[in-house]
């Protein structure tokens, strides 16, 4: 039930993990603007120069949405992974499991954290991008929701990878092995279009492809996919992923001996 104590724990919570991310800013939102300053300079700058148009625009409008996104995916994802697992290592999440904070409630304000760092580097991300091209906005409404959406999702993500984690080299595992070559497979450099018939039907299998293209769609009006459908699997894989999530809280799976 929805009362307010429970949404005084609820915003505690979250405000913990805000003030946790921002208390280390110089590692926490800097490392992400000098790494994708230099994806501009490289693949924007030189390379694209010699690329010239895609999608109808120039190499480096098109792959500013999908750099802007993969920094949200990657940071979303690392910020409720590494918080959760030290909640592990430290003993202190048990404190939270018997305490009358509901399940969803621990879900929500670990979520909101990365939620936040996620949006938060999105935009600073944004604001480098500046530099160096213009960003055209297409629709406003997409690009808030996809945002949205996809930091959501891989924060939860990011928490039921901490769930099972056993040591902190588990937490890189997934990022490295997973999330890496998705996120470069996903359309952040290229068109699907440039692909042959058949690996455009395999990339669609990959569904960060579905995020780079919702969210590319908002800032530039194109996609290789239907932005109904992106959304609407957004919506669907964060459904699955919460409730997969609660399940495994409430059975203590990770975490009680």
């Amino acid at each position: 039930m929805f009362t307010s104590s429970n949404w005084v724990a609820l915003t505690t919570l979250w405000i913990k993990e805000c003030t946790r991310f921002l208390r280390i800013w110089v590692q926490t939102l800097v490392p992400p603007a000098i790494t994708m300053s230099l994806y501009f300079v490289i693949f924007g700058s030189l390379i694209g120069e010699r690329i010239g148009q895609m999608g109808g625009f120039s190499y480096m409008e098109f792959i500013v949405p999908g750099l802007i996104m993969m920094s949200v995916i990657t940071n979303s994802y690392a910020n409720v992974a590494s918080s959760f697992f030290s909640a592990k290592f430290q003993r202190n999440v048990e404190e939270l499991l018997i305490s009358p904070i509901p399940t969803w409630a621990i879900i929500l304000g670990f979520v909101g954290g990365g939620v936040a760092r996620a949006s938060l580097i999105g935009v600073i991300v944004t604001c480098v991008s500046l530099f160096f091209v213009d960003v055209h906005i297409h629709h406003l409404g997409v690009i808030v929701i996809t945002l949205f959406l996809t930091s959501t999702l891989f924060s939860t993500a990011g928490l039921l990878n901490a769930i099972f984690a056993k040591t902190f080299d588990d937490i890189s595992l997934v990022p490295t092995f997973v999330l890496t070559p998705l996120t470069y497979l996903g359309g952040v450099f290229y068109s699907l279009t440039l692909l042959p018939e058949f690996w455009q039907w395999v990339s669609k299998a990959n569904p960060i492809v579905y995020m780079v293209n919702g969210f590319r769609y908002g800032f530039l009006g194109v996609s290789d996919v239907n932005v109904g459908i992106s959304l609407g699997l957004l919506v669907v894989f964060n459904l699955v992923l919460f409730g997969l999530v609660y399940v495994l809280l409430q059975r203590g799976t990770g975490i009680r001996a």
